[in-house]
């Protein structure tokens, strides 16, 4: 697909992963659509990067706010092509320790937000991208999700957050095949460890312990290097049902 003149909306797409991915998507001529639950930001971040570039506010969760979402990028854009789920939390606790069991509601809290808010993106902008007129290639739409490496080798603490982007994988070859017939293709990214505002509140010192894991190259990834394998999804109409760790060889130790 071609990126230039196509509708691309992105969540979590004020900050880290999502927001390298709306600024080069919108450099190369994309209209984007920063959809992030931090309205303030969302408005702040999109207005630097040009007039074919929306803010929404929405909760990923929630079904009215994401079909208002869709709506929005209609009435402004007429259509949507691309769809880049970057969304997501994580929270680390033990699955029991000294002040009792894991809290459940954690859990549940890790799972709706990172997957099931994925699933809820991909239905409704599926419905929305089948609507669409097929390219040469009969293509309609392109998704790309994100999982993480702790999909593969989660660490201490990650049942929740392991769980949640595993789910991501799993059903990234379903999904795909569902929409096989509809021209839309499906994709997972699961990167290793990069600088995004989560490890913006790590010490230095431990930044460079955790790049340092990294076998080559030893450093963090760049959310820019994210954004370029989005863009080049997209554009490969061969890619279908990959999942494509981004992750330099890292495979994480236990802790």
């Amino acid at each position: 697909m071609d990126v230039r003149g196509a509708t691309a909306l992105i969540t979590g797409a004020a900050s880290g992963l999502g927001a390298a991915t709306a600024r080069r998507l919108a450099e190369l001529g994309a209209n984007v659509v920063v959809l992030d639950r931090d309205q303030d930001k969302a408005l702040s971040f999109s207005s630097e990067l040009g007039d074919n570039v929306i803010a929404v506010a929405a909760d990923v969760t929630s079904e009215e706010e994401v079909s208002e979402a869709i709506n929005a990028t209609h009435e402004r854009f007429g259509s949507l092509q691309i769809l880049v789920n970057c969304a997501g939390i994580a929270m680390a606790l033990r699955t029991t320790s000294k002040n009792g069991p894991h809290p459940l509601d954690v859990f549940e809290t890790v799972v709706r937000v990172n997957l099931i808010g994925t699933f809820n993106m991909i239905r409704l902008a599926a419905t929305s991208m089948a609507r669409n007129e097929p390219n040469i290639e009969g293509e309609r739409g392109v998704i790309i999700n994100t999982a993480s490496v702790a999909a593969f080798d989660g660490q201490i603490g990650q049942a929740a957050y392991s769980a949640s982007k595993g789910g991501i994988v799993g059903m990234t070859l379903p999904i795909a095949r569902d929409l096989a017939r509809d021209g839309i293709r499906v994709n997972t990214i699961a990167p290793g460890i990069f600088d995004t505002p989560l490890m913006a509140a790590l010490p230095e010192a431990a930044k460079e312990s955790l790049s340092q894991q990294v076998p080559f190259p030893p450093r963090l990834g760049k959310p820019e290097e994210f954004a370029r394998l989005a863009q080049q999804i997209i554009e490969n109409t061969m890619l279908n049902a990959a999942v494509i760790r981004l992750d330099g060889a890292l495979r994480m130790e236990a802790k």
